[in-house]
């Protein structure tokens, strides 16, 4: 008789049809252990339709609330009697939590109840939507005891992974976090875009000279991604007689004023916001249609779409002390601004000037960060049986 496979939870309040970065690791990691292990992935249920079973991978959905004026609901699984039948039929091995509210708790409550190890990715800078939401003086008992129950629950599981180490250094010494968690690196699916013709006709779709450099932005268009600093750093380099077109890909709640901002700043031919690429075919040419990646976030973590880039030998700018910043070597494979718009400007200039460099750190780039999601499961899944106490089958 075989060996028993192991059997993964995942847990997480967000899910597809809404689609953000912690979805996207959720379901690469679940598409790619599934070959191994038996998954099962706890989400709520989503607004508009998806269909579950186009994915490798089972699916168990519970009640959610509908929280008016955010994108994000409010998972019920403790509602919802179906749901937590089938979670109790489970028989998990090993719980691995991508949010820390309703869902992520009910998966650290399974693991306790079942003395399984727990594991949590801390994806994101939470103390920095708290401090948004609840940004009066009368909310910061609210503030304190939010940040008290985000301590709690990350020392409450056995194991924490942060996705580079400026993250792990926030969660430990800025949030309390008792012990220093794991690096475990965020990957990619996208490959090394080959079809050169396709590249030179979307360069001349957007009207785009042999002269211009190509700056790119990928993400939410949202001033939470400090979209309209770089605006404002384009308008800088523009007004200095800098060559570019800036492409800022993406949808998001701010996007017409972001447009509104363009258009003020007299960026209409330079910026161009074509909305959401969702082919990935199509956005893996856009990455390699650029010369250099523009993400001046202070918000992120380490969002996927550096990796992306990195695949394509597009290096990326970032602003000092951002936690997306903690994955490159400044000069080496990537680049490091100050945190003001003339300095973002001037740094894109300076960048350009050394085309021997450049063309360095766009090799450097690649060969450093560019990190596919099969190696990242090969790692996970170590990580799995070792935690476990099982064997590999």
């Amino acid at each position: 008789m075989g060996v028993k496979k192991l059997k993964v939870g995942y847990f997480c309040d967000t899910f597809y049809p809404m689609t953000d970065g912690v979805v996207k690791v959720l379901d690469n990691y679940a598409a790619n252990l599934c070959k191994r292990c038996d998954v099962v992935v706890f989400v709520p249920e989503g607004r508009g339709d998806f269909d579950d079973s186009s994915l490798p991978y089972k699916v168990v959905r519970c009640k959610r609330l509908r929280v008016l004026g955010l994108d994000y609901d409010l998972p019920l699984p403790e509602l919802d009697r179906h749901f937590m039948k089938t979670l109790k039929e489970c028989k998990l091995d090993i719980v691995h939590v991508h949010s820390p509210f309703t869902l992520g708790n009910a998966g650290l409550r399974y693991a306790r109840k079942h003395r399984i190890p727990c594991v949590a990715t801390m994806h994101s800078q939470f103390k920095l939507d708290f401090e948004r939401s609840l940004k009066t003086p009368l909310m910061k008992p609210a503030l304190a005891f939010m940040m008290w129950r985000l301590r709690n629950f990350f020392d409450s599981a056995t194991e924490c992974w942060a996705v580079n180490k400026e993250v792990a250094r926030i969660f430990h010494e800025d949030y309390g976090v008792g012990k220093l968690p794991e690096v475990v690196r965020n990957g990619t699916d996208m490959a090394v875009f080959a079809d050169k013709e396709y590249v030179d006709s979307l360069k001349s779709g957007y009207g785009i000279s042999s002269d211009e450099k190509v700056l790119l932005f990928v993400g939410r268009i949202n001033v939470l991604k400090n979209v309209d600093f770089l605006v404002r750093s384009l308008a800088v380099l523009d007004k200095e007689g800098f060559r570019f077109k800036a492409l800022l890909v993406g949808e998001g709640q701010d996007f017409n004023a972001i447009k509104r901002l363009v258009s003020k700043s007299g960026l209409k031919d330079k910026v161009l916001m074509p909305g959401k690429i969702t082919d990935r075919k199509a956005l893996a040419a856009h990455y390699a249609l650029a010369d250099l990646f523009v993400f001046p976030s202070l918000y992120d973590s380490s969002s996927l779409v550096q990796i992306e880039a990195a695949s394509q030998h597009t290096p990326s700018l970032f602003l000092k002390g951002a936690a997306t910043s903690a994955t490159v070597t400044p000069g080496i494979d990537g680049y490091i601004s100050d945190r003001d718009i003339t300095s973002y400007a001037h740094k894109i200039e300076e960048i350009f000037a050394d085309e021997a460099c450049y063309r360095k750190v766009c090799m450097n780039a690649f060969d450093n960060l560019y990190v596919t999601w099969p190696q990242v499961v090969d790692e996970v899944y170590e990580r799995y049986l070792s935690l476990s106490g099982k064997s590999d089958v």
